[in-house]
């Protein structure tokens, strides 16, 4: 829906609108605690608070001030700081609010040092930022010094690193990034001249004299060469030991800051420390083809999986080398904060290594709703795998949203707005609108005479017309065609403007690998026609409409054309950060020229006084031009201050202090230290490919088959008999079953299967492997309770509709799981307490709480004792531990931890061991030890490692029987690797 200027929409209703960015509510209306002030708009250090009066002023290079955040002092917390302010917080939505709260009006004093705030959370000072590339690219040649250019696109990200490196932050920063695809010495670019390249001259627009240079282009290519020209050699690049150690001393230096690059290739490629680089744009492509294409709203036709699932397995591999290299370098108590979606499984992977590690991860792009996010084949692996973060921050709340939505609709998670609960962690999640160098923009654009030339010269080619100004990548999501038919529209629609407007449109190469694979050249080809059509039709020998420059425009050209724009017009499907939109702002300074920007911009929310607009309402798009070029002067001064008030206040500095802030409070408001990591699948398989004795033992419900409403439906599918029979024929494996199951069920069920030892009610019978004698171990027991139980449960079966009780030989089971969940657990919660104090006073039993039931077993029976048995009975020789051990169950009889009864019998208490309580009890390595908990749980566990679901423990066996899923494939090329 069109979206006008304050002052001319003219008493119409309108959903809350923010009157000077995120955060700033009309009266009257609620603002989300994700987008208040405290959080969008925090006063950064001294020095480098960009004021719009300080935009103008000359360049100085502000002094490190001596009370930084890490100087060996001890000032007290003020009593107004966000740290004074979360203390007391109960809840995640409680610490959000509280936070916002927070008067961020009082004056801009030195910051407190983080030590002082934060003290238990023993900070060393150091962040390390973790970015896919580093901010050069690079050229080879074998022993030389490296070639080493600007890397250009996500400036305000590399604006952040050169902040974060700077005298004037606390930070000790390190920058850990991809070297990106290095390219020989002979076709790295020279800084030399650029040719000319002008366009065709008419007599009513002169032709402008474009030098052809990537300096301002979202992402680099070399000018002298043809921007379909091959990035890779065959026979690949060879650097050795020496090259690599000459690099990493050279970005050591860097003037931007510390660089640590990672060098991406496969072991096989490294003989004798040589390193041989080929086909090295196949780190990006499952990122860029599968990631970039659904988190923008677009989908691939099917195929039959084989290239993705290699795409897979490098993804994971490059995650995998990024964590290696992190961790080179990390000491305790660093920082790391992870940047975009081609790094979306390096919090995980990290987590596994230093469960204790602090990590932040932001995500540049959109986020899809969960209808979207179903439809990637890996989307599990990937949620899993950023949910190892402390803190998940995105550009605007809508993709904070999404993502909690996904987080609960597919991982089953908790998650509020305040963020997701997974494995006994709380994941914050938060909204922080990235800015600019708007000092820095304005210095150029504003301080360069060769701009003021440039700015005249275009002006004279185009005397007594209005520009319209476009810069996008010939991306598919950056809606250029819908930018062109909606102007084709406007000239139709208001024919008083032909001939007294130009649509100026720069289009430069795409850098995403998914769209550079158009080999029909769609997207350029469909732009073509439509600038040939509007040219045919409202063009002639004196007029023409639109100028297109496919190219790369110098900084200097790029800053002329926003300065001389009277409009400019963004009409981006799908964009999670568009730094045009607020450069544009920047250089707009004394014009004031409206900005029309596409409602689906991750800049929409933050420049809520541009003309919003939808990009595939073309009609409302021309409507919009008409209003921008009518616009009374008043009204777009009006507009552009409080633009500009946002942009210049908000940049890219205050983003990174506002980020690292809240990490730090959150950091210091929940406790981290019992999350419990995802298996770390390449250390399982290693782990077993090295032991010669290996102990499985597995729960049943839950684990190997999901949870049903109907016991006796919980049948084992044929995928599960046939993974468990593989693992249990090898000689080196014992593998057992521990159920709450009768016998008469396990022996139907998993009988067959000779190798297979089980274990029935909890440990109270057992049948050992290659046997089909069961043995009772609580034969001389006293059952007589079972009557006392037997009354209790009938009567609370007859109150609750859909319950029933099951008899076992040594338990008794009150099931309640078809009954209405929320009565039935009430009634539950009823039973156990009669239980307790009648049953459990006069008998040595136990009352414990399962999946939607009750039991009552004798207090020596549990898994925890047959757990014991076993670890004691397979080995080299009996007593000796086995050299593996893998252990699986999903509730709280695994556990062992509610101290269920934690029961009072004949005067003393019997605290209960389960099987990850007897685990722990052990003296066994904890590299030898496996034990995961099953399920989409928040509960704190006493097991190492989580997989979400039964099908999952399925895959992990699998991948040990070398039958590995399409998602565990990264996990064999790292052991194969190894």
């Amino acid at each position: 829906m069109l979206q006008l200027p304050e002052p001319l929409r003219l008493l119409m209703p309108s959903p809350v609108h923010f009157a000077d960015g995120p955060g700033f509510a009309t009266p009257g209306e609620e603002v989300h605690p994700a987008l208040h002030p405290s959080i969008t708009n925090v006063p950064v250090t001294p020095a480098f608070v960009a004021t719009p009066e300080q935009i103008d002023q000359p360049e100085r290079h502000p002094q490190r001030n001596s009370n930084c955040y890490f100087a060996a002092r001890g000032h007290d917390v003020p009593l107004n700081s966000p740290t004074k302010f979360a203390s007391g917080a109960k809840t995640p939505a409680e610490l959000l609010r509280r936070l916002s709260l927070v008067d961020d009006d009082r004056p801009t004093t030195p910051e407190v040092d983080p030590k002082a705030l934060h003290p238990g959370l023993g900070l060393s000072g150091g962040l390390i930022s973790a970015a896919f590339c580093i901010p050069h690219s690079l050229g080879f040649e074998s022993g030389k010094d490296w070639g080493i250019n600007p890397r250009r696109g996500t400036s305000a990200l590399f604006d952040s690193f050169s902040h974060l490196s700077g005298p004037e932050t606390p930070w000790n920063h390190t920058l850990v990034g991809w070297t990106g695809e290095i390219k020989p010495a002979n076709e790295f670019p020279r800084p030399v001249s650029r040719p000319q390249m002008s366009t065709q001259s008419t007599s009513g627009n002169k032709a402008m004299s474009l030098p052809l240079n990537k300096a301002s282009a979202p992402i680099p290519v070399d000018g002298s060469v043809s921007a379909t020209a091959p990035q890779s050699q065959a026979e690949g690049i060879r650097v050795t030991k020496a090259d690599r150690d000459r690099l990493e001393k050279q970005l050591a230096q860097d003037p931007g800051g510390r660089i640590v690059p990672v060098w991406l290739m496969d072991e096989s490629d490294e003989t004798d420390g040589d390193a041989l680089l080929k086909d090295q744009a196949r780190w990006r492509r499952f990122a860029e083809h599968e990631l970039y294409t659904l988190f923008h709203y677009r989908q691939h036709e099917p195929t039959d999986g084989r290239a993705e699932r290699k795409w897979w397995a490098d993804y994971y591999r490059m995650n995998q080398m990024f964590a290696d290299r992190i961790l080179e370098i990390y000491k305790l108590g660093d920082i790391v904060w992870i940047h975009d979606y081609h790094l979306l499984l390096l919090p995980s992977l990290l987590r596994q290594r230093l469960p204790n590690i602090y990590i932040g991860f932001f995500l540049h792009v959109p986020f899809p709703s969960s209808e979207f996010m179903r439809c990637l084949s890996r989307r599990k692996e990937i949620l899993t795998g950023v949910l190892g973060a402390n803190m998940i921050g995105f550009q605007s709340y809508s993709y904070s949203r999404h993502f909690a939505s996904c987080c609960t609709r597919i991982l089953g998670f908790d998650s509020s707005s305040a963020g997701v609960d997974a494995y006994g962690a709380h994941v914050a999640v938060d909204v922080f609108p990235i800015g600019i160098d708007a000092a820095a923009v304005a210095r150029t654009a504003f301080g360069d005479k060769n701009i003021e030339a440039k700015i005249k010269r275009i002006r004279e080619q185009y005397p007594g017309q209005k520009i319209i100004v476009g810069r996008d990548r010939l991306d598919t999501v950056r809606g250029v065609a819908q930018k062109l038919m909606a102007f084709e529209i406007f000239l139709e629609q208001y024919p008083e403007w032909r001939e007294k407007v130009v649509l100026i449109q720069v289009t430069s190469p795409t850098s995403v690998e998914e769209e550079k694979e158009d080999a029909g050249h769609k997207i350029s080809n469909k732009i073509s026609g439509l600038v040939a059509k509007i040219n045919g039709l409202y063009g002639g020998l004196e007029y023409t409409p639109v100028y297109h420059f496919p190219q790369y425009l110098s900084r200097d050209e790029y800053l002329a054309l926003l300065r001389i724009a009277d409009v400019g017009l963004i009409t981006s499907v799908r964009d999670g950060m568009n730094t045009t939109s607020l450069e544009y702002v920047v250089c707009q300074k004394d014009c004031h020229g409206p900005l029309i920007l596409s409602e689906f911009s991750g800049t929409a929310h933050s420049l809520s006084n541009a003309i919003h607009i939808n990009p595939w309402n073309l009609g409302d798009v021309a409507k919009s031009i008409n209003i921008a070029l009518t616009m009374p002067a008043k009204v777009k001064a009006d507009q552009h201050l409080k633009l500009y008030k946002h942009v210049t206040t908000h940049t890219v500095q205050v983003w990174s202090k506002n980020y690292l802030k809240r990490l730090l409070v959150n950091l210091s408001s929940f406790d981290q230290s019992k999350a419990t990591p995802a298996l770390d699948k390449a250390k399982l398989l290693a782990r077993y490919r090295q032991a010669e004795k290996r102990l499985f033992m597995f729960d049943y419900d839950g684990t190997l088959t999901p949870i049903v409403k109907d016991p006796q439906a919980a049948i084992p599918s044929d995928r599960v008999i046939r993974t468990i029979k593989t693992l249990a024929s090898d000689s080196r494996n014992a593998v057992w079953i521990i159920s709450g199951r009768d016998q008469a069920f396990l022996d139907e069920w998993m009988g067959h299967i000779p190798e297979l030892g089980l274990s029935a009610e909890h440990g109270s019978f057992i049948r050992q492997p290659k046997s089909d004698d069961w043995e009772n171990l609580t034969e001389k027991t006293d059952m007589s309770w079972q009557k006392d139980v037997m009354d209790v449960f009938q009567h609370y079966t007859e109150r609750t509709q859909g319950s029933f009780i099951e008899r076992k030989k040594i338990a008794l089971t009150w099931h309640f799981r078809r009954a209405d969940p929320e009565y039935g657990a009430f009634q539950a919660r009823l039973c156990k307490k009669h239980l307790e104090n009648t049953v459990a006073k006069k008998w040595d039993v136990e009352v414990m709480n399962g999946k939607s039931n009750l039991e009552v077993r004798p207090t020596f029976v549990n898994k925890g004792e047959i757990t014991k048995r076993l670890i004691n009975q397979y080995g080299h020789n009996v007593g000796e531990p086995p050299e593996f051990v893998f252990c699986a169950g999903d509730d709280f009889t695994d556990e062992g931890q509610l101290l269920r009864s934690t029961i009072k019998c004949r005067w003393r208490l019997r605290v209960l061991l389960d099987m990850f309580r007897a685990l722990r009890a052990t003296k066994l390595p904890t590299d030898h030890v496996f034990s995961v908990t099953v399920g989409a749980s928040s509960k704190q566990t006493l097991a190492s490692w989580h997989l979400l679901e039964p099908a999952d423990v399925i895959s992990s066996i699998a991948l040990l029987n070398g039958m590995a899923d399409a998602g565990d494939l990264g996990a064999v090329v790292v052991v194969d690797a190894q």
